[in-house]
């Protein structure tokens, strides 16, 4: 008993002993630790610590995408698009607005038809399919919410079907064939007679805009009378390089083949880079890709400048190497951007993006006049 005891009692005091060398030791060690310990140079790091994004109802949009701004991943980037935008958006830049996209069909045409009103664009670039689905609105036409598949068929069957209907399918858009008649009925009468010549495809488009205004006024047409209608009322030009892939380019060349109308496609190139060439700044905002895009910013590799601003809003990826989903980032090697530009790309469905960042932008616009 007296030995296990004593036993007990040395080991008592050993622990003792070693637990105070410890706590000698364990200070020691910290205090080396926080003499030697230098916080590394961080050339890229600023404390900007990801935030938590606070929604409530009665928001403005502003005030969301402001919100988006404490975020990361594609709601950052959709902040930073709405910063470049209000930038851009200012009187002594020239923007340069690029239109790829089923944008018209699918009910964004009055976001683009009130920038150029507003006076946030001065040149338009887009696609003809843009332009012949804008004067079916404009001129009457409408557009209709549809199916993506129909209950109890395959999407072959359902489009099977539209097809016998005589219903053409934009994903989840409806639009009858009767107004691809009516809209070659419009050309007929309103506007390829005014130009029986050989002109530009920046005429033609003036002429379309022309028409679509006189005529959605002329029949009290409820819908607005839309993009072209808008430039043509307000002296921006509209530019539509690839127009033969499109309903108004077959009706354009159908034409010529009974009259001396015919398009010049390098007509429209000297104008375009003049206005390039003048602008003391320039910004480019490009929806979508394709030839648009390419289109918009191919314009500053024959000018001394570049834009120095740019978004772009796309869904392709950059790792094809197409130019839709190229970054602005790389159009800088081209020359295409200044190398100080203040630009962004934001991956996502154009149709969610664009009336967001066009919204957020000139709520800034208004906040700072």
């Amino acid at each position: 008993m007296t030995d296990e005891h004593d036993h007990g009692d040395d080991r008592a005091d050993h622990d003792h002993g070693h637990e105070g060398e410890g706590d000698g030791e364990s200070e020691s060690a910290n205090e080396s630790e926080s003499e030697g310990y230098h916080e590394p140079e961080r050339e890229t790091f600023a404390h900007d610590p990801v935030g938590h994004t606070e929604v409530r109802a009665g928001m403005t949009v502003g005030e969301l995408v402001d919100q988006y701004g404490r975020a990361g991943l594609g709601a950052a980037d959709v902040h930073e698009a709405a910063d470049v935008a209000a930038k851009m958006f200012d009187d002594d830049v020239t923007v340069f607005f690029g239109l790829a996209g089923a944008m018209a069909p699918t009910g964004m045409r009055r976001i683009v038809s009130d920038l150029i009103r507003d006076g946030y664009i001065d040149v338009l670039v887009t696609t003809g399919a843009n332009l012949t689905h804008d004067a079916i609105e404009a001129i009457g036409g409408k557009h209709h919410h549809g199916e993506v598949h129909a209950e109890g068929k395959t999407e072959r069957e359902h489009d099977e079907t539209l097809r016998d209907e005589e219903v053409d399918r934009i994903y989840n858009v409806y639009l009858p064939q009767e107004h691809f008649a009516e809209f070659e009925g419009h050309l007929r009468e309103e506007v390829f007679p005014e130009i029986e010549e050989t002109v530009s495809i920046e005429r033609l488009t003036r002429e379309l805009g022309r028409a679509n205004s006189e005529v959605n006024e002329r029949d009290g047409v409820d819908e607005d009378p839309g993009i072209a209608a808008a430039a043509y009322e307000n002296d921006v030009p509209i530019y539509c390089p690839a127009i033969q892939d499109s309903v108004l380019g077959l009706q354009a060349w159908m034409y010529s083949q009974t009259t001396d109308f015919s398009l010049d496609a390098l007509a429209d190139m000297t104008p375009l880079t003049d206005r390039a060439f003048e602008a003391e700044e320039a910004g480019a905002f490009v929806v979508g890709g394709g030839v648009p895009k390419n289109f918009t910013l191919q314009t500053m590799l024959v000018t001394p400048g570049a834009y120095d601003y740019a978004v772009q809003l796309t869904m392709d990826p950059p790792q094809t190497g197409g130019l839709s989903g190229a970054t602005l980032d790389e159009a800088r090697s081209w020359g295409k951007l200044e190398k100080d530009a203040e630009n962004v790309s934001v991956y996502a469905d154009a149709s969610v993006t664009l009336p967001l960042i066009v919204a957020a932008a000139k709520e800034r616009l208004e906040s700072s006049s």
